[in-house]
């Protein structure tokens, strides 16, 4: 028997699933990891944790399902976008926790930028679809290579590399699935979804801006190559948990589940609720802007060989997020279900 591995690192959890041939679910397997949260508006992840529980659904599904990965003929990864992961070239070590996508401390630096310049937040809007806040990774890696001792300087002798958390995963795993090992050569990547989501990705052209790089103060010898979404991408290192086997998509996970949904074709929508909502909606290959409103242009996807398929989107931050605090952090109630009752007890929702 043989399967394709789908690898979902998200804001909460880490899942593995194993698919047949005729793209029936064989086998899960899912593990969360801690919200780390040092300040107001200040959200971590430990990216150790988050390969630790990788290496763990990756192998506890295989085992479950009676696999090995010799069964597993391609691996594809979505993954929470925007969050950012910066690492030692040589030894795979992190040198600051991730910063989260929801993570707002480059917020002083995105109003600087944006109160420079006639167009405010929309500054760059024209190059990169999207609005200058700190949702995006630029600021993100700004802050780190300001703020962690002696990052710059590492980043300024080539020592340092930098990507959201799939070219973390698929440097791991070409590595040989551990931080200091050296038996893989790791690969340093992300696709074109993924780089249009961090504010220094010219969705045009689908190179990294020189200009964009500049005004964060982002050296380009830190950011990973860019790759289309799906194709012979990298092969997992002999040490890692799925030896040999060929990483052939990655995603970031909004623009997954409008794939995953066969929005194919412009005007072809789907909305998803998890730790926020995301309306996406295929605009073909010519990518669409909406000057005043708060739709973002993005990278849908591109298949190898294909020209790049754009989306508008719409979110909301915080949707299922909310569901958890009120009921892990407030202790408002013991299960989501509960909060069905309450909504439904008010005569509206205080608007």
């Amino acid at each position: 028997m043989s399967y394709v591995g789908a690898l979902d690192q998200g804001t909460t959890s880490t899942r593995f699933i194993l698919f047949d041939r005729s793209g029936n679910v064989v086998q899960v397997s899912q593990a969360g990891h801690k919200q780390i949260c040092p300040h107001s508006g200040w959200v971590e992840h430990d990216p150790e944790e988050l390969w630790q529980r990788t290496s763990f659904v990756i192998s506890d599904c295989l085992r479950k399902a009676n696999a090995s990965p010799k069964d597993v003929v391609s691996l594809g990864i979505t993954n929470q976008r925007e969050t950012l992961v910066v690492w030692n070239a040589k030894t795979g070590r992190a040198y600051h926790n991730a910063l989260v996508w929801q993570d707002q401390r480059g917020a002083s630096m995105c109003k600087t930028l944006s109160r420079d310049h006639d167009k405010g937040e929309d500054r760059f809007r024209a190059v990169t679809g999207l609005p200058v806040i700190p949702y995006f990774t630029a600021s993100k890696l700004a802050w780190c290579l300001d703020n962690v001792s002696g990052l710059r300087s590492a980043a300024e002798r080539g020592e340092v590399r930098a990507g959201t958390i799939d070219t973390f995963l698929v440097w791991r795993l070409t590595a040989a699935g551990g931080a200091g090992e050296t038996q893989g050569t790791p690969v340093h990547i992300t696709d074109v979804s993924n780089a249009s989501r961090t504010l220094l990705f010219d969705i045009h052209s689908l190179n990294w801006s020189q200009e964009l790089c500049q005004a964060f103060r982002v050296p380009m010898s830190v950011l990973p190559r860019v790759t289309p979404s799906s194709g012979s991408l990298a092969i997992c290192s002999p040490a890692s948990p799925l030896p040999g086997v060929k990483i052939g998509g990655i995603l970031g996970d909004q623009q997954a589940a409008l794939f995953g949904q066969a929005c194919f074709s412009p005007g072809d929508a789907k909305n998803t609720y998890g730790t926020g909502c995301f309306l996406l909606m295929n605009t073909g290959e010519v990518p669409v802007q909406k000057p005043g409103s708060k739709l973002l242009t993005t990278v849908a996807y591109q298949l190898d060989g294909k020209k790049p398929v754009y989306a508008l989107e719409g979110s909301v931050a915080v949707a299922g997020a909310a569901v958890s605090w009120m009921k892990d952090n407030v202790g408002l109630v013991k299960s989501a279900a509960e909060l069905e009752e309450l909504a439904g007890s008010v005569p509206d929702a205080g608007e």
